[in-house]
């Protein structure tokens, strides 16, 4: 069967198509949020970095002024520990509050304070360092000079203490040195500074986590979540939290990028924008090839109505031919018997070479259709006048045939641009069609008369009429309706397309109302078109 192969191959090729689309969009989906995952995990490494950084220095700030304190809490000078301390301590240890040096019972051997005093707070301190913080310190996996921290809520209130232990050597009996030969046998104590946690977050916080310095916002959040220092942050997928490593460890820094709104408005935009394009994209793809698919379609489906155009052409050619060299050659020899019958011949080779000559000119009118409206010589003209002279083509035909064809034009029909030639053409090929087509129609009426600000020409006859799945067809080129298949009458199929294209070409379109059985009016309507 005829385009067979090329019909399984659309059929073949689009789901194939759509299965590729498929697949390419589901890669291009997924790389597209492998990359999107990518930038959100590069803006989260770089805010971790960020937190982690800010923990470092406070850490590294608070550590640095341990080591000052380790200096100056030597055990065995402590008489003049608040002497060596205090007048550096303002500059070198801002945050330390005291110092104290314990001796392996846990008895205070030395209390250095900058409130210059043993006030009632540093009071409750000392005491809550013997009772409670010392049995919260690992002392017994502490190495000597290992320094370490506390940091834990008592009584409500946060505090955080540096501590180490300190070895200090027998002196050998009998001599007034000391001798560092064993060391486990020399004297433990226990140095401890404590950290005023009011002035680390006055002070050093603000001094080291300041928003000028880096595109982000900071904050210090406390055991139970609240905030002891900087702003609230909302809670983005940006948002970093991290723990201080060892001074303020029941503590985190929560790091945010200043602009964390804007970037997760813009990821989810971004990602949306990424997957309308990609839908986008595959609606292009499967659209261009069902687009490509349907005009191949149909393009196989006007070649096939090409090849039964050029089939009934040539058969259309070939029968009047051959009867009006049949009916020629018959006269041509003699053997007429009588005048009669040699009238008889001559009337059927006139009546050939009529149809003959019509099929012609549909043909090289078609030709003109094919070339566009360019193909068309408008002027000033009388529908009225160019109907008449197609319905005097055909008037003898029309008796021939037993039909009365007859002509009603309206008063006063207003002239406007038509090309006569095409207008007389197109009311041909329908008083060619309702004769043709009609069998049994004994009247055919052409009518032309003025319809608002146009100038419509029908063509009615009685016959069998068109079916309505036909009335949307049979103007298309190389289309013959079920009805006329139906009858023993060859035709090309160029005859209604001609007309609708003349009609359109002059502003108009063309029509047919009909019902089976009831006739067929088919119309044309030219718009009129002031002449001024």
């Amino acid at each position: 069967m005829p385009g067979r192969p090329e019909r399984l191959a659309s059929f073949v090729i689009l789901p194939a198509v759509l299965v590729a689309v498929g697949v390419l969009a589901y890669f291009t989906f997924r790389t597209t949020l492998q990359v999107e995952r990518l930038r959100q995990q590069s803006v989260l490494e770089a805010t971790l970095g960020l937190a982690n950084e800010k923990a470092d220095r406070l850490d590294a700030r608070i550590i640095e002024q341990d080591n000052v304190v380790f200096a100056i809490a030597d055990p065995q000078r402590l008489a003049d520990l608040t002497l060596r301390w205090l007048p550096t301590a303002q500059r070198e240890t801002p945050t330390v509050r005291a110092i104290l040096v314990l001796d392996e019972s846990r008895t205070v051997l030395a209390f250095a304070s900058r409130a210059g005093g043993v006030f009632a707070e540093e009071e409750a301190f000392r005491r809550l360092l013997v009772q409670r913080m010392c049995a919260d310190m690992e002392l017994a996996k502490q190495e000597p000079d290992e320094l370490r921290h506390l940091h834990r809520a008592y009584r409500g209130q946060s505090y955080l203490v540096s501590y180490w232990q300190r070895v200090v050597p027998a002196a050998p009996e009998g001599s007034g040195a000391s001798s560092a030969s064993d060391q486990g046998q020399g004297r433990r104590y226990l140095v401890v500074a404590w950290h005023d946690i009011g002035r680390i977050v006055k002070d050093t916080m603000p001094t080291l986590f300041s928003e000028a310095a880096t595109p982000s916002r900071v904050n210090v959040l406390d055991e139970d979540g609240r905030i002891i220092f900087g702003p609230p942050l909302r809670s983005s997928e940006f948002t970093v939290a991290v723990r201080f490593p060892t001074t303020l460890y029941g503590w985190r820094v929560q790091v945010s990028p200043s602009a964390s709104d804007e970037l997760t408005a813009r990821v989810q935009n971004r990602a949306m924008l990424e997957l309308v394009m990609v839908v986008l994209s595959c609606a292009v793809i499967v659209l261009g090839v069902a687009t490509i698919l349907l005009a191949a379609e149909k393009e196989r489906r006007i070649s096939a109505l090409k090849s039964d155009f050029v089939a009934n052409v040539s058969h259309e050619l070939k029968t009047p031919l051959a009867l009006v060299r049949m009916f020629g050659e018959m006269l041509q020899s003699g053997r007429v018997s009588s005048d009669e019958k040699r009238q008889q011949y001559l009337d059927i080779i006139v009546s050939e070479s009529e149809r003959l000559s019509a099929l012609i000119e549909n043909v090289l009118d078609f030709a003109r259709v094919e070339r566009g409206r360019e193909a068309y010589d408008f002027s000033e003209g009388d529908v009225g006048e160019a109907v008449a002279k197609a319905v005097n083509v055909y008037k003898y035909r029309a008796e021939r045939e037993g039909v009365d064809l007859a002509i009603e034009l309206g008063a006063d029909l207003p002239r406007t641009r038509i090309d006569g030639r095409a207008v007389e053409l197109a009311v041909i090929n329908l008083i060619d069609n309702a004769l043709k087509y009609a069998p049994g129609s004994n009247v055919v009426s052409v009518r032309v008369e003025r319809e608002n600000s146009a100038i419509v020409v029908r063509v009615v006859d009685r016959g069998p009429g068109v079916p309505p799945e036909d009335q949307g067809r049979i103007f298309e080129r190389f289309v013959r309706g079920s009805t006329a298949r139906g009858l023993p009458i060859r035709g090309s199929g160029i005859g209604l397309a001609l007309v609708k294209h003349i009609a359109e070409s002059h502003g108009g379109r063309a029509w047919v109302v009909s019902g089976v059985g009831q006739g067929a009016t088919f119309a044309i309507s030219i718009p009129v078109v002031s002449l001024g």
